[in-house]
């Protein structure tokens, strides 16, 4: 039993090691194979395939009470790199039939890429090394859009507060370019809305360009 035990934990510490480099190395491999050990022993996987092992782990470790203490930002930054591995198997296709790749993004409805992410962490997670650790006083909101491309490469794009909302408002599929831009534009009660929606067009063009925005749906009845 010891060394069925063994080999279970050993199979299940690889996927972790390889889905969550950056994570291992901050805690050093010692840190890191004992907090393995606690989600081996105290975890119930719900999932059946080995390669949602890491998506169970991040889960558990959102949740974690008690244990070793760990720094507030890793759970942030174990989500955060487990992204890549979920885009990456992701069965959607990025294309959406019936899209026009060169609609007008501000006049139509742009048409997002259907196989990506849009994340909010309290801290820069993207920036998270050796040499940046940060403590709970240096928090810095961030939003990011983590999506898969025509040719399967995973992108991640860091976005300001606006591009962010932008994309959360044209999720649904029901406004206009426009429409979210002007809506916008009244939550800042900015006192330009024309300078706010040429901004935004400059952003949906940006997105267009990296494979973020796909183009504009095609026919239905679009939200001003």
């Amino acid at each position: 039993m010891r060394v069925y035990n063994e080999l279970l934990f050993n199979n299940l510490k690889g996927f972790l090691d390889s889905c969550f480099p950056v994570a291992r190395r901050l805690l050093g491999e010692k840190r890191w194979t004992r907090l393995a050990r606690e989600f081996f022993a105290g975890h119930r996987c719900t999932a059946p395939l080995f390669r949602q092992i890491p998506e169970e782990f991040v889960r558990w470790l959102a949740g974690r009470e008690g244990g070793m203490p760990l720094p507030d930002y890793l759970p942030h930054l174990a989500h955060y790199e487990w992204v890549e591995l979920a885009l990456d198997v992701m069965p959607r296709d990025p294309v959406v039939p019936g899209t026009i790749p060169d609609g007008d993004l501000l006049a139509g409805r742009p048409v997002l890429n259907p196989v990506s992410f849009l994340l909010m962490y309290p801290y820069a997670v993207q920036r998270i090394r050796e040499d940046y650790q940060p403590k709970p006083s240096e928090a810095e909101s961030t939003c990011i859009l983590a999506f898969r491309d025509d040719e399967d490469r995973v992108r991640f794009i860091v976005l300001n507060p606006v591009a962010a909302r932008l994309l959360e408002l044209l999720q649904p599929g029901r406004l206009t370019g426009r429409g979210a831009l002007r809506r916008i534009a009244a939550e800042l009660k900015h006192p330009e809305p024309p300078v706010v929606i040429e901004g935004g067009r400059a952003i949906l063009e940006n997105l267009r360009r990296e494979g973020a925005v796909l183009g504009t749906r095609r026919g239905g009845r679009a939200a001003p």
